[in-house]
């Protein structure tokens, strides 16, 4: 079963125009996360799916594959699905890479790959890490200021996701109590045909409700696997804002680059 990786680059960020091409300690963000997913164990191909040639052309000047993609694609998994038919690719595991993740570990996307290869009767797969007590109490004071960053899932005994939330999930009626939180990577491993039939897909309540693209396969009987993994010490951090390129630059700064 063939992987391709596709790291969907949009230039227009509101919050923070122009992020893919954002320097972080020296280098690209968005050639960071390329470097990261052809690291992968079990990827085959990796591709930037973008909208504009200021990232098609600096990829493709860092010796990355890149992908100009239709400028009408709402969100990252229809620009993967329009990557995969522009390249014509004929990949049965689509990974879609999240391009603001500099700091996402290489065999974190080769878990999920290898998940999807072992069982193919899995149409999508996820990541999640277990949250310390500490970072769960942090994040639940963050929640109650309104703060929307980090989401959390539980899931079944079959390991498939029963509901992802930007509120900490599940809640606690005893502090310190009760099953553990895990946080939820934004990491998409789809089957081809599954990718497609998303995208067809209408917008559901529950997904507009909590802004998460992966409620609308829960939300339309899609089972999604959790695949539990670790990040082996090292700090995870999402760049949406120029304040946290700054913080992913301090993060490598103290425990060094993930790749030589």
């Amino acid at each position: 079963m063939s992987v391709l990786a596709v790291i969907p680059a949009r230039y227009g960020s509101t919050r923070f125009p122009g992020k893919p091409l954002a320097k972080i300690a020296g280098r690209m963000m968005v050639e960071r996360v390329w470097r990261i997913a052809a690291a992968a164990p079990g990827v085959d191909r990796v591709v930037v799916a973008t909208d504009d040639t200021r990232i098609l052309e600096a990829v493709q000047a860092a010796g990355g594959e890149a992908v100009m993609t239709d400028e009408a694609c709402r969100n990252g998994t229809e620009r993967a699905l329009d990557a995969m038919k522009r390249l014509k690719s004929d990949a049965e595991i689509i990974i879609n890479v999240q391009g603001d993740a500099p700091l996402i570990p290489p065999w974190v996307i080769g878990g999920v790959a290898e998940a999807m290869r072992a069982d193919p009767s899995l149409q999508m797969a996820t990541p999640a890490v277990p949250l310390p007590p500490e970072t769960e109490a942090m994040m639940r004071e963050a929640k109650a200021r309104g703060s929307a960053s980090g989401t959390t899932v539980v899931f079944n005994r079959a390991m498939d996701a029963m509901y992802f939330s930007k509120n900490v999930i599940p809640f606690r009626r005893k502090p310190g109590e009760g099953a553990p939180a895990y946080q939820h990577i934004g990491l998409y491993g789809y089957r081809r045909d599954t990718l497609e039939q998303l995208v067809a897909l209408e917008p559901t309540p529950f997904e507009l409700t909590e802004s998460l693209e992966q409620l609308r396969a829960l939300e339309n009987g899609i089972p999604i696997r959790v695949v539990l993994t670790d990040y082996r010490g090292r700090s995870a951090w999402s760049v949406d804002a120029p304040e946290d390129a700054v913080r992913v630059e301090d993060i490598i700064a103290h425990e060094g680059e993930l790749l030589e």
